[in-house]
């Protein structure tokens, strides 16, 4: 169960690039198991026991199960992000350098660890935006082959390389793309080529850098798990298939996966957006419920946020808190911060733990040391737009942010267990006083 589970993750790691490729894999998922696909754009007729999703931006998606037996509704959430650290190319692309060479004049997405990404082989993902007559078509991009590489200065020229190196974006991270053998404008005519289109029907492109090598099942008893976009895909896939494999008749079950998590989340497509409350407010419209009863059902409802999180590091085992720390292969992680950097309280830690206790799910918890600032997640940036009790949770990983990160090979059937859990239960929760669990 466990190595299948992985296994599933880190194919559908490889068949997401991107962001848009990553969507695009789950609303086949979706398609597959018999979701309806609805327009924002569109007006929407749902039915009682339907199953629909929806994309903005075409990088981000929400699915809803609509439950059979509706009276004292609520809505049973998940989130996670489709977005990772990486390198955008600019629109004017092309750097012209001596003797011939041409790179890619990038810049950097969200925060990654640089050193991880040079001298390894790359491609480039994304949508491109193709005119054909009147019409303008978004497409997704793959170039499935080795493209592209960012080669270190070799030791005999930065003697102090080994010292530590600080990064220059715009100087040391810029991917070679030819040695001479490609003139002006042949990054366009690629482009175009790969698409079938003519170079000036290419009119709009968002495309970023991805590594090249393949995921892995590794270690002397295969206990690990080694890919690119570990962070957020590993959370993004097991939920969904967590979504698709519960069942609960008397709420609405939602899927949510944002983009732009890596760079604050403030986008039309990102978890601070109001994407998720514009898609339950249109549910309990569609469903002929008043305002009353919508403040009713996302006061009683419950989100979990899914975001991996920090691993005890074999070397570095000073960087975690004494107590608050997480090993992979050992559970889940319910996160808590103080600062609210994650929403966690004692009630939805109480909910979560609780349903993963009935589901004979290992759990664990994480606080960052009191004297190193952590990162943050999307809950408490997603419960500014629906205010609702969010419990923040995630898989323990090494290396958070390289190009290749590293996870255990159970967990991820361990998120899986745990959410179709949550997914089956009716979930019923009276303010800040009582819950049952059903």
């Amino acid at each position: 169960m466990y190595a299948q589970t992985s296994r599933e993750v880190l194919n559908f790691i490889q068949h997401s690039p991107s962001c848009f490729h990553a969507v695009a894999e789950m609303a086949r998922m979706l398609e597959q198991a018999g979701y309806q696909k609805l327009r924002e754009s569109q007006p929407w007729s749902l039915t009682k026991g339907g199953k629909y999703y929806t994309t903005r931006n075409g990088s981000s998606i929400i699915a809803f199960h609509v439950g059979e037996e509706l009276d004292n509704y609520h809505f049973q959430i998940t989130a996670s992000h489709s977005d990772s650290p990486s390198y955008k190319v600019k629109e004017k692309a092309e750097l012209k350098g001596k003797g011939g060479y041409l790179q890619l004049n990038t810049e950097g997405y969200g925060g990654m660890i640089c050193a991880s990404w040079l001298d390894r082989p790359l491609s480039l993902a994304g949508r491109v935006l193709v005119r054909q007559g009147n019409r303008i078509t978004a497409r997704l991009l793959n170039i499935d082959r080795d493209l592209l590489l960012i080669p270190n200065v070799a030791i005999h020229m930065n003697r102090e390389v080994n010292s530590g190196m600080k990064f220059n974006q715009q100087v040391d991270m810029l991917p070679l793309f030819s040695a001479g053998a490609c003139g002006e404008n042949s990054y366009r005519e690629l482009i175009a080529q790969e698409l079938g289109a003519q170079p000036e029907d290419v009119v709009g492109s968002d495309l970023y850098l991805y590594p090249r090598v393949a995921p892995s099942v590794w270690g002397a008893q295969e206990e690990f798990i080694s890919s690119p976009r570990l962070d957020d895909l590993q959370c993004a896939y097991t939920s969904l298939k967590a979504f698709l494999q519960g069942e609960n008749p008397h709420g609405v079950n939602v899927f949510s996966c944002f983009d732009n998590e890596e760079v604050g989340s403030g986008t039309k497509q990102g978890a601070l957006s109001t994407f998720l409350r514009d898609v339950l407010q249109r549910i309990h419209t569609s469903l002929g419920y008043g305002v009353d009863e919508y403040c009713c059902a996302v006061a009683k409802s419950f989100m979990v946020s899914c975001d991996n999180a920090h691993a005890v590091h074999p070397n570095h085992p000073e960087k975690t808190d004494a107590e608050n720390c997480v090993y992979m292969n050992q559970g889940i992680v319910v996160k808590f911060s103080a600062n609210q950097k994650y929403t966690t309280d004692g009630i939805s830690a109480a909910i979560f733990v609780q349903l993963c206790k009935d589901a004979q799910v290992p759990v664990q918890t994480f606080a960052n040391r009191s004297d190193m600032a952590g990162g943050s997640t999307l809950g408490n940036l997603s419960t500014q737009q629906v205010s609702l009790h969010t419990v923040d949770v995630g898989l323990p990983q090494l290396a958070m942010h390289s190009a290749y990160e590293t996870a255990g090979v159970k967990d991820s059937a361990y998120m899986v267990q745990a959410l179709t859990a949550f997914y089956s239960t009716d979930l019923k929760i009276t303010d800040s006083d009582e819950f049952i669990l059903d």
